[in-house]
C-alpha cells in the first residue's frame, strides 16, 4: 500500500513559564483515518548550561476539549512531504494556552533546556499510531522560562 507522509511543526517559538506544563505541539486525525507517528523532534533554547532540564512527554490525545485548532491555541500548518496528494484532514495547533483533554503519556524523559535537543525516529510499521479522530501531542514542562520547537512526522494509519 502506498503511504502518504506529512509533517506540522510550530509556526513560532513558543514560550514555557516556569514550573508549567504547556503543550507544545498537537495533530489531531479526521474521523477517516488514525495517526501513524513517524518520528518527532523537540528543542530548547535555554542560556544557562547549569539550568535544570525539562521533562517532556509524548502524549495521546482524545481532542475531548481545548483542541480546536485558533481557539486557546495558534494553528499549525499540516504539509505533505511525499506520496500521492491527497486530502490530508489532519489538523494541528501550538503553544496552547489552555491544556486540551484528554493527554495520556506514553513516552517521556528529561532534556537538558541549554540547547536541549530530541530526535526521534522510529523504524518502518514501529511507531505509535492511533484511532480516527484521536491524535499525539508533546507537552513539556521547564523549571525555567525558555522557548521550545516541535515537529511531528507522520502517516495515515
Amino acid at each position: 500500500m502506498a503511504k502518504a507522509g506529512y509533517s506540522t511543526t510550530t509556526g513560532a517559538a513558543v514560550a514555557l513559564s516556569a514550573a508549567t506544563a504547556k503543550t507544545v505541539l498537537a495533530v489531531l486525525a479526521p474521523a477517516q483515518f488514525g495517526v501513524d507517528l513517524r518520528g518527532f523532534t523537540l528543542s530548547l533554547d535555554g542560556a544557562t548550561s547549569t539550568a535544570v532540564p525539562a521533562f517532556w512527554e509524548l502524549c495521546t490525545l482524545t481532542g475531548a476539549s481545548n483542541s480546536t485548532p485558533g481557539t486557546g491555541n495558534s494553528t499549525g500548518t499540516v504539509l505533505q512531504e511525499y506520496g500521492r496528494t491527497i486530502t490530508p484532514g489532519f489538523v494541528s495547533f501550538y503553544a496552547s494556552t489552555s491544556e486540551p483533554t484528554v493527554l495520556a503519556a506514553i513516552d517521556g524523559d528529561y532534556i537538558p533546556v541549554f540547547n536541549g535537543l530530541v530526535i526521534r525516529d522510529w523504524p518502518f510499521n514501529a511507531g505509535p499510531d492511533n484511532a480516527v479522530s484521536t491524535g499525539f501531542a508533546i507537552r513539556v514542562t521547564a523549571p525555567a522560562t525558555v522557548n521550545v520547537r516541535a515537529t511531528f512526522r507522520f502517516e495515515r494509519a
